[in-house]
């Protein structure tokens, strides 16, 4: 048998499965997929192991492994937790929308003003605080319920460590949006990468599929099991 008709038998007996996993990859790719994260930069919402829901099509369909898309959608909204390539890295990124544009914002301390309206604060649930890995808990961490124009969530403080926690006021240019990581204190955010342009955000991230933890073994935490995210 010469070369190209072994290489036509093998198209033959496997293309259905070539065509199986290209529609695969073109679907997580413009549609849904979910992605691992590995930082705490958005605890107590999202813990290191988690794998996270990305719902892409959301912010309008894109052609499959590319930026570019052909249809319109949703814009990203104040509160929602999205996925992007990072304008500094390029590095895929898990954020908060916290000011979309036009918007000015502010970091007086602790406390989040967007269009002169502060955000109001209250105790958070400290049961996230036994969730939290050893490294982040050893920080006497403090979690806050965080309500700005009636969007609700929390955030996590790390007053032992040494952050931006005062910034602004900025505005934000057209097209481009102002993220912050829930772990205020530990989060590569817009404070230090920079506004984000709206064709580099992906999709938004609805909710845990699974999560693993990474200090026990990568043992299951049934518990995060389809857990939505806030």
């Amino acid at each position: 048998m010469s070369p190209i008709e072994k290489k036509r038998r093998l198209w033959r007996e496997y293309r259905g499965l070539a065509l199986f996993l290209m529609l695969m990859l073109a679907f997580r790719s413009a549609w849904a997929d979910w992605v691992t994260v590995p930082t705490g930069s958005m605890n107590p919402t999202i813990l290191e192991g988690d794998r996270v829901l990305v719902d892409k099509h959301v912010f309008g369909l894109r052609i499959p492994f590319t930026l570019i898309h052909i249809s319109g959608g949703a814009d990203p909204a104040r509160g929602d937790i999205v996925v992007f390539d990072s304008p500094a890295s390029g590095q895929s990124l898990v954020k908060r929308v916290a000011a979309t544009p036009g918007d000015m914002l502010e970091l007086d301390g602790e406390k989040l003003i967007v269009n002169g309206q502060p955000a109001r604060y209250g105790p958070g649930d400290l049961t996230h605080i036994r969730e939290l890995l050893a490294k982040t808990a050893a920080q006497r961490p403090a979690v806050l319920s965080e309500e700005l124009a009636g969007i609700a969530h929390e955030i996590l403080i790390l007053p032992a460590r040494t952050s931006q926690r005062i910034f602004g006021p900025v505005t934000v240019p057209a097209g481009m949006y102002f993220m912050l990581g829930d772990n205020r204190d530990n989060s590569a955010d817009s404070r230090y990468i920079g506004f984000v342009p709206r064709r580099v955000i992906v999709g938004r991230a609805t909710r845990v599929v699974v999560s693993f933890d990474p200090e026990h073994y990568f043992m299951p935490r049934w518990h995060r099991l389809f857990v939505p995210l806030t």
